[in-house]
């Protein structure tokens, strides 16, 4: 088979070949763009998201409020005294020696100030059965947990000596720290472990060494440029420690998904008799395309969290951004020169029993055709109208049960079950001193925080919270003279039921707060919490909800019409994203909220699907599925400009992309499987959430759903009304003429006029 005449226009076609001609300066400016990057994060040091910052509303007020008068709140920790049956009560004097020897004991450490007795401040139960010792943690809250070992020895050295009291500390630091020690280790092993899975998929899929580490190798470099670049960024866009995490899985699973799909195209064309250099410019030109189109369309959809409003999910949707921007232009630039450079030593390494099944003489340079989708294809493409019909249906089954999504902030019991005694704890806490465990916390700022109409409006707002019955008492009030702020804290009826909890705050912002602490002039008196945030942030990602989703739709079809000149494929690509996204939140509803085969993962009892997670999967896999669509319909589209019937170019190009896509598949489902692994439900929702709808794309989408509704279209497909011609035209016809099939010489179908 001769090489022919490669014709190569476009930016990843130019790009594949300067690279291919001038290989170690690719390289060279590949590692210096690493280190330099990598450098300047390290100096530039990250700026992260201020609590301040995280919401609007309220919440931020409050924060603004506090960050203004320089008031560091230190961590608070309660300890929670508790007669275990019987009739003893916080009166005995047994009860009242180890109120006081919890005192002593956790004074005695140095670690604690502004320790309070139950006898002072009146937190005794109604039952009288249960008392808090509350006190707060000396230094910066947000290192609290580090220093909170001593205080737990001491209370647990108390429990010992007083056997029918139940003695149990909780409190921000101490949850720090349980929380740090039981997961900390569980987040990074399954971090480093998605390595080595990805790793071992592609060894598998590739039979060498040499090849399996290409698409690893640019990965991780990626990440680590990114991970600089996210330095230098926060200081005009704050990052965190989320995005981090959601950088590096979106960076691991685009990175290799672009040189998986450009290295198997490239051997794919060496297989089919073409030299190194022509199959190189051919897989430049066809995948390098896809990549190129792909990744800004991956990039677009992850802009859309720049629309929320919210802190947290603008790092995140920068941060996945970024890394997604410098995977893609890697793969398009150094992935050339280094497969230049290896030429047949790309299969070094090679594995015996993996030995992969040559082709030989098919002329196509399509790749290796899988025995599974070509029945598979056969069926669909014999009764298109039959697998559209059992396709779509079986996606609408599994989505059906996303129309009774409930969403909400998973409370301590609910995100991590009974697995640690902190939760029970908590739970112990909530039913003896409802809401006594996270109050309701007004921030109020005066001019003049001790004038008399000021005092008289707080001592009106505490004896009024308690008598409207948002909250059954005891309100604290904490007063910081210098800065004219005031803390008063309300402890809400509902306790850790939210849903009643965030009737108390509605009571307490629209009711008590106007007919007191309102009608005093230059008063501010924002209300916050962990309740407050929450419904805080229901509330503002709820109005971002219609942008993002209109931005992230409208921008990916503008991008699909321009990219593929077709009005249909750009309407079909859409609808079948949608699609998968909706199988994927009934699926979570079904599993999270409703307990179908919840014992399967360890999610019994959740009943609900933490907030931010509709949007954020609505983002990153609507993003994510344009990979393997955009990849699939150009290889159709790439076959179809040869001359094959559209018939044949859907047979040829799901055929021939079966095994890329698989293997692609196969390693972004194992990655988000790790996550659905941990014991966070709101991680593990992530990861199940994520796996599924990756599964489903890459099967009944990809494989069934979209040549079957393609076949029925026919030459619909590629449908462009005739005042749409005047857009850019993106396609930049790549397709190489040396892949050329007689096909359309042989009668078997005209060639696509574009």
């Amino acid at each position: 088979m001769g090489n022919g005449d490669i014709r190569v226009r476009g930016f990843a076609a130019r790009a594949g070949g300067w690279s291919a001609r001038h290989r170690w300066a690719a390289v060279g400016i590949w590692v210096l763009f690493v280190v330099l990057a990598m450098g300047l994060g390290s100096a530039a040091g990250r700026v992260d998201v201020k609590d301040s910052d995280q919401l609007k509303g309220e919440t931020h007020t409050a924060a603004r409020i506090i960050e203004d008068a320089g008031i560091d709140e230190p961590a608070g920790e309660t300890v929670l005294i508790q007669a275990k049956g019987g009739e003893l009560k916080a009166t005995d004097g047994e009860f009242r020696d180890a109120v006081d020897a919890v005192v002593r004991a956790v004074e005695g450490t140095g670690r604690v100030t502004e320790v309070t007795s139950p006898y002072d401040t009146k937190t005794i139960s109604k039952d009288g059965r249960s008392a808090l010792v509350q006190f707060d943690v000396r230094g910066e809250a947000d290192t609290a947990g580090e220093r909170i070992e001593p205080v737990l020895k001491a209370v647990e050295g108390v429990q010992r000596d007083h056997e029918s009291l139940r003695i149990e500390e909780i409190g921000g630091a101490s949850m720090m720290k349980t929380f740090g020690d039981a997961y900390g280790e569980d987040f990074k092993k399954a971090e480093y472990s998605a390595v080595p899975v990805a790793f071992g998929i592609l060894l598998i899929a590739f039979g060498a060494l040499v090849a399996a580490l290409l698409p690893m190798v640019l990965a991780i470099t990626a990440i680590m440029a990114t991970m600089g670049l996210m330095g230098v960024v926060s200081h005009v866009m704050p990052m965190s420690e989320t995005a981090n995490s959601v950088m590096l899985l979106v960076g691991m699973a685009v990175g290799v998904d672009y040189c998986l799909f450009y290295l198997r195209r490239e051997r794919e064309e060496r297989e089919a008799g073409r030299d190194a250099q022509t199959a190189l410019r051919i897989a430049a030109a066809t995948s390098g395309r896809a990549i190129v189109v792909s990744g800004v369309t991956v990039c677009v959809a992850m802009a859309g969290m720049l629309f929320t409003g919210l802190a947290e999910f603008e790092a995140m949707g920068l941060a996945s951004l970024m890394v997604v921007a410098v995977a893609m232009v890697g793969s398009v630039t150094v992935l050339p020169a280094l497969l230049s450079l290896l030429g047949g030593r790309v299969e070094k390494g090679r594995i015996p029993f993996l030995r992969r099944r040559e082709r030989g003489g098919s002329g196509e340079g399509g790749g290796q055709d899988s025995r599974f989708w070509t029945a598979v294809l056969r069926r669909v493409l014999a009764k298109p109208v039959v697998a559209v019909v059992v396709a779509a249906g079986a996606l609408l089954a599994i989505t059906a049960p996303a129309l009774g999504m409930k969403t909400q902030q998973l409370t301590l019991d609910q995100e991590f079950g009974d697995s640690l005694p902190i939760v029970q704890t908590y739970n112990r806490l909530n039913d003896a001193f409802p809401g006594g465990s996270e109050p309701a916390e007004v921030v109020v700022k005066a001019r003049d925080i001790n004038a008399p109409e000021v005092k008289s409006a707080l001592a009106g707002f505490r004896d009024r919270a308690i008598s409207s019955g948002a909250s059954r008492g005891p309100v604290e009030i904490r007063l910081h003279d210098a800065q004219n702020v005031a803390f008063v804290y309300v402890p809400l009826v509902g306790g850790s039921d939210l849903d009643k909890a965030g009737a108390s705050l509605d009571k307490l912002r629209d009711e008590v707060r106007p007919a007191t602490l309102g009608k005093v002039d230059g008063v501010q008196a924002p209300i916050t919490g962990q309740v407050a945030g929450s419904k805080d942030f229901n509330d503002q990602l709820a109005g971002a909800v219609v942008p993002v989703f209109a931005f992230v739709v409208v921008f990916a079809f503008a991008l699909m019409l321009l990219s593929f000149r077709s009005l249909t494929i750009a309407v079909t690509s859409i609808v079948l994203n949608l699609l998968s996204v909706g199988a994927a939140y009934g699926i979570l509803v079904a599993v999270f909220q409703h307990g179908w085969g919840a014992s399967l993962v360890g999610a019994e009892g959740v009943g609900a699907i933490i907030t931010w997670l509709p949007l954020f999967l609505f983002v990153i896999l609507f993003g994510l599925s344009m990979d393997y669509h955009v990849f699939v319909v150009s290889r159709i589209r790439e076959a179809r400009l040869r001359g094959l019937a559209t018939k044949d170019a859907i047979r040829h190009g799901v055929v021939t992309t079966a095994g890329v896509v698989t293997s692609a598949a196969v390693i972004m489902v194992a990655v988000f499987a790790i996550f659905g692994t941990l014991s966070m439900q709101s991680m593990k929702q992530m990861g199940v959430g994520l796996a599924a709808a990756v599964l489903i794309d890459a099967t009944i989408i990809r494989g069934v759903l979209l040549p079957a509704v393609m076949a029925l279209l026919g030459e619909r497909n590629w449908y462009l009304p005739k005042w749409l011609h005047r857009l850019p035209d993106l396609t930049h016809d790549e397709a190489p003429r040396a892949v050329a099939e007689p096909a359309a010489r042989a009668g078997e179908g005209e060639p696509l006029k574009v």
